[in-house]
């Protein structure tokens, strides 16, 4: 195989699953822990990385993009922390977006290079103790190998479906832990009902670490608070914070205030774990980082000529319908 970008493509995507995606492509399984091992990591050096780990349905890429725009602020003021990595999916253009440091997609010569690292390491097929990484896991792989080696100072990881059993999931000591708001999404792998759904996401709460959501319905609410109980985890439910502007753009969609609180309210318990004695740089950052805020393909608005588009990856009914009644509201005011 040719040692390109191209070449590193070619090889990510023949781990692609022929059929429909299921839980063992994703899961964060003793193989993940044997796959690091190979290539030279251990799961303390991932506690190494100061973890904010995300889950959820919806907003989860919102809200780690958020997470990240206040953390690099907070470095710029301060000195702390200097290099943020950020682990999201799907991405828009190409792969390099899900493996972001200090706001931007690695490069393709850095994405060639730590690519190539792993694959010559990992097994290129499976034995009866040992499995081949597939897809989503070979990429988690890849962005821890990334983080670590560019010795980023916080790694913020989107899970890719559920939380439980997802391949990010073997970070064990994150530094903080966030749900986003669960809704019925991934039903054949995570379902059937809103309660199993949401028993997957909580699945990332860990003992020792702080964990947040957003506001949910009863019953999400109900295991959240079970299987944080479950794991000795003090679980904060946070409403939309009274501090946000109310004419910044990028909040104009009622649900990425939310995101944005969400995203506050981890940054701050992050800052207090790893940078208590600055921690009050972060009170005038957020409107800074707010009006500058950019998340391709989120309620993306393109002005091109006489031509307008809105653009947003809404994948399930509740994305749906929050993207249509931002889209109602955007072009009623334009028409005012």
């Amino acid at each position: 195989m040719e040692r390109s970008y191209e070449g590193a493509i070619c090889c990510l995507n023949s781990r692609r699953a022929a059929a429909k995606p299921n839980l063992d492509d994703m899961r964060g399984s003793d193989d993940m822990v044997e796959w690091l091992k190979l290539l030279g990591h251990s799961i303390e050096d991932l506690n190494g990385l100061n973890v904010i780990h995300v889950a959820g349905t919806k907003g989860k890429g919102s809200t780690c993009a958020f997470a990240a725009s206040f953390l690099k602020a907070h470095g710029n003021a301060t000195g702390y922390p200097q290099k943020i990595g950020l682990y999201t999916s799907p991405h828009m253009k190409h792969i390099r977006e899900r493996i972001c440091i200090d706001g931007e997609p690695i490069s393709r010569e850095l994405f060639t290079t730590r690519f190539f690292e792993i694959w010559d390491k990992l097994p290129d097929h499976a034995t009866p103790s040992l499995d081949i990484p597939r897809y989503l896991q070979l990429l988690a792989l890849l962005s821890f190998h990334v983080f670590a080696e560019e010795k980023v100072n916080v790694a913020i990881y989107e899970t890719h479906f559920g939380g439980e059993f997802d391949a990010t999931n073997i970070i064990r000591m994150p530094i903080v832990t966030a749900i986003t708001s669960i809704a019925m999404d991934h039903v054949r792998l995570l379902g059937p009902t809103i309660e199993k759904i949401a028993w997957h996401k909580a699945g990332i709460f860990k003992s020792g670490s702080l964990a947040f959501s957003t506001l949910q319905e009863r019953a999400v609410t109900t295991v959240l608070q079970q299987r944080a109980a479950e794991k000795g985890v003090m679980l904060e439910f946070v409403g939309v914070d009274s501090a946000l502007p109310t004419n910044a753009t990028a909040l104009k969609p009622k649900v990425q205030r939310t995101n944005c609180s969400l995203a506050l309210a981890v940054v701050r318990a992050w800052l207090s774990m790893k940078a208590p004695e600055a921690q009050s740089h972060i009170k005038d950052i957020p409107i800074r980082c707010i009006e500058q805020f950019f998340w391709p393909g989120r309620y993306q608005q393109i002005n091109d000529g006489n031509c307008q588009w809105f653009l947003d990856g809404a994948h399930n009914e509740l994305s749906v319908q929050h993207a249509v009644q931002w889209f109602a509201e955007t072009v009623s005011e334009h028409q005012k």
